[in-house]
């Protein structure tokens, strides 16, 4: 099982599930982007404490630990310790929510970059605090109960499979804890700059108008900072090893939202629509010659490396395309289907789905059909734009008439049946003001969280005592 662990967001980014209607797209057409907000839950303490869910993983047999010598510091940042055990738990839950093969080789390639990313979050966590911010429990369970509903989990569900897993939920919570309190961190850096004038917005309008028939790129990085250009070896192989897993199938928006350094991470590594002169010279070369959705090798830039996938190409100004305003019941499966040995439950849904195509005529029936059944997918998936998604979903979709329902769309997890309320036209490569804006404010965030980085860094006194094995 992997677990759709990953942070998304414009502004404040917190934990996305690919599930939902992108699960019916990953069987009948390739997903892009699906982000979905945080749901409420309880507090963190409530998902038990650090000591009982280390007992947890301790005692499940599943998985021996990874590394002798757990409680051995790594290293002291600034007084506090990092040790092989915080470590182990966050390359573990890596691989979870990545669906990798759990095994040494690829910890052991892992190591040097989680040793490295515990560092600055540590270094993060202590401004944090030295800024009195506080994060909530009740905002950490929130991205703890959104995992576990787009996931089709039941609460406390994803304690109980990470125990299993040997990955204590604290390594979670420290993760999401860090990664909100971070946020808040710079906003107070901003201060009124994170509010763009009228004037800004509109010179980014004119300097749009100016590039049209230009090309621009639809791209998500990862960025893997070297710390001394002189001696760049780990870094390349560390980038070299996570390419080779995202060619391997890797969901690239979670490799990115746990190892980028890039404050795009914040948004599983999406920059969005950007235009050549935003990019570095050397990532421009690549991304110009890379077809849709292929991995880049490394790209050497100023202060590190860079991996990037292109989702999508257009030309400024010029990008007609249909949108749909669309609805879904899903008709869950008690077990994963085996389409040679269907169960009774499974022989009766698939009855019931037949008849409810021949009985349901408007999407607020067929939204309440999937209220009926528990809406383990949300009644609406949001607008979806025709050209994006896959040749087979689009053509289920392109000619089914406005209030008529598809074939059941059988998956191993349901059923799904989709119906067209609505359809027009947009070009979409127009930018709204606050499309520009959010544009704007993600360059000037991403400015300020570089800086503050190599500021933490220079203040700190950190004292490696030994290397992770």
């Amino acid at each position: 099982m992997r677990l759709s662990l990953s942070v998304t967001g414009s502004a404040l980014a917190l934990l996305v599930a690919l599930g939902s209607f992108a699960s019916l797209q990953a069987n009948a057409a390739t997903p892009r982007h699906h982000h979905q907000q945080p749901q409420a839950a309880t507090d963190d303490a409530s998902a038990s404490s650090p000591e009982q869910e280390e007992k947890q993983a301790a005692d499940t047999p599943k998985l021996e630990p990874l590394g002798s010598k757990q409680d051995a510091i790594i290293a002291v940042i600034n007084g506090q310790p990092l040790t092989q055990r915080d470590v182990d738990n966050r390359g573990r839950l890596f691989v979870l929510s990545t669906g990798l093969p759990l095994s040494e080789d690829i910890m052991q390639r892992l190591r040097p970059q989680i040793v490295r990313q515990l560092i600055d979050e540590r270094l993060r966590t202590q401004e944090i605090l030295s800024r009195h911010i506080n994060v909530s429990p009740e905002q950490i369970a929130d991205a703890i109960g959104n995992i576990e509903k787009r996931n089709g989990m039941e609460p406390n569900a994803l304690r109980n499979k990470l125990s299993q897993d040997g990955v204590s939920l604290t390594t979670l919570i420290d993760q999401i804890r860090v990664q909100i309190g971070w946020m808040q961190v710079l906003r107070q850096e901003l201060g009124a700059k994170s509010r763009m004038t009228s004037l800004e917005i509109a010179q980014r309008q004119e300097a749009l108008s100016r590039q049209q028939g230009r090309p621009e790129y639809l791209i998500s990085e990862i960025f893997v900072p070297v710390a001394d250009p002189r001696h760049s070896e780990n870094e390349l192989k560390f980038t070299e090893t996570i390419i080779q897993e995202l060619r391997r199938g890797a969901p690239f928006s979670i490799v990115a939202a746990q190892f980028s350094q890039a404050q795009s991470a914040l948004d599983g590594g999406s920059l969005g629509w950007v235009q050549e002169d935003s990019l570095d010279p050397e990532v421009v070369a690549m991304v110009r010659q890379m077809p849709e959705e292929a991995i880049s090798n490394p790209i050497k830039v100023a202060g590190g490396y860079v991996i990037a996938t292109v989702m999508g190409k257009r030309v400024i100004g010029h990008q007609p395309g249909t949108l749909l305003d669309a609805r879904q019941a899903f008709l869950p499966f008690s077990v994963p289907l085996n389409p040679q040995a269907p169960t009774d439950q499974q022989r009766q849904m698939l009855e019931k789905a037949v008849r409810l195509t021949q009985t349901v005529h408007s999407c607020d029936e067929l939204a309440a059909v999937n209220k009926q059944m528990g809406e383990v997918r949300p009644s609406n998936p949001g607008e979806l734009q025709l050209e994006r998604l896959n040749p087979q979903m689009q053509q289920i979709l392109a000619g089914l008439p406005i209030g008529k329902p598809t074939r059941p769309l059988v998956s191993q997890e349901g059923i799904d049946i989709l119906m067209v309320c609505g359809k027009k036209t947009k070009n979409f490569a127009d930018r709204s003001p606050s499309e520009i804006a959010d544009q704007l404010l993600n360059e000037r965030v991403e400015q300020t969280a570089r800086q503050l980085d190599r500021d933490l860094h220079r203040r700190a006194v950190i004292d490696m005592r030994t290397a992770a094995p």
